[in-house]
């Protein structure tokens, strides 16, 4: 099957490529937006193909991967074929709603020639789909294999542009938490965080590729996950599987990817911290809780399930 889909979230783009067929990737000179091409920091298979615009009107296209309303005319404009009519196509929605959230109409719900696919079921409670037929495809990741030594007494956390997602990535709660315990964070927009965040010179990290970031995280005790609303950050997946024990908020679709014993999930930031001390203090404890970790995502998370799962949906869609 020849699939086009546009670059847009690097890791769950990554789990999807590792599939068995062939994926069209737009490229524009920029590489921006509508046109970033193969990934510079992921390992994409050579089944992912760079395609110009003007390339796409003779493609031969078996379905449309939309991620994005824009989406919808981009495909129009460059393949000259509309999305669920002639061409097969689906919409992945990443995003909790931005709006008030049981409140908030998906940009997709007044139709039904195109399924929306959620990649929670937090998710698709929360949006107003409409009319449009929805389905739920949940995280898959690639096995890192198992990455802790924890031998570094501070809990890793992952965020992109920190500064500007500030209290929705939870930004200030790793601020609150760094004056109990150390706390290292990854992502990209580290500079401004180092403008807003001087005290943390040193423990900013800005987005390695990522095989070195996972043997990173692997070193560090723990993982903290502090967002407040997002629909399930891969970073979180991929950091048990690692073997981290983790700490998050108990908040949209976390409850569901951390089981008790994998790490702690509470919306008391003193019940977090002083679980962190404990695990500092503790290395058996935590490696412990990283072992469980590892376990339940592998089984619910792994990289078959999701592959199989999407396989199923295309193969309906195509028909």
């Amino acid at each position: 099957m020849r699939i086009l889909l546009w670059h847009v979230h690097g890791s769950w783009t990554t789990s999807f490529v590792h599939g068995g067929h062939d994926y069209l990737v737009p490229v524009l000179p920029d590489r921006g937006p509508d046109g970033r091409g193969r990934a510079r920091t992921w390992d994409w298979p050579a089944s992912v193909q760079e395609i110009e615009p003007a390339e796409l009107a003779g493609a031969e296209i078996d379905v449309v991967v939309l991620q994005r309303p824009a989406e919808l005319d981009l495909v129009r404009r460059w393949t000259g074929r509309q999305p669920g009519l002639d061409v097969p196509a689906v919409y992945l929605e990443h995003n909790t709603p931005t709006g008030p959230a049981p409140a908030s109409r998906h940009p997709m719900a007044d139709q039904d020639a195109i399924p929306v696919v959620h990649v929670t079921r937090f998710n698709e409670l929360m949006w107003d789909s409409g009319r449009a037929p929805t389905t739920v495809i949940e995280h898959g990741v690639l096995d890192p294999g198992y990455r802790y030594t924890g031998e570094l007494a501070s809990l890793a956390v992952v965020v992109n542009e920190p500064v500007r997602r500030w209290r929705v990535a939870g930004t200030d709660l790793v601020l609150r938490m760094a004056r109990h315990v150390d706390v290292d964070i990854y992502g990209m927009g580290m500079s401004a965080l180092a403008e807003r965040a001087p005290q943390l010179s040193g423990r900013l990290h800005e987005d390695l590729p990522q095989a070195q970031l996972h043997a990173q995280l692997g070193r560090h005790r723990a993982y903290f996950h502090p967002y407040r609303w997002t629909s399930l950050g891969l970073a979180l997946i991929e950091a048990m599987t690692a073997g981290l024990p983790v700490l998050a908020l108990s908040t949209t679709e976390a409850p569901e990817a951390v089981p008790p014993g994998a790490g702690v999930l509470s919306n008391d930031l003193s019940r977090l911290v002083e679980v962190a001390r404990r695990w500092m203090v503790d290395p058996e404890e935590a490696l412990e809780a990283g072992q469980f970790a590892r376990s339940y995502a592998i089984q619910r998370y792994g990289l078959h399930r999701y592959l199989d799962d999407w396989d199923a949906l295309l193969k309906e869609v195509a028909r």
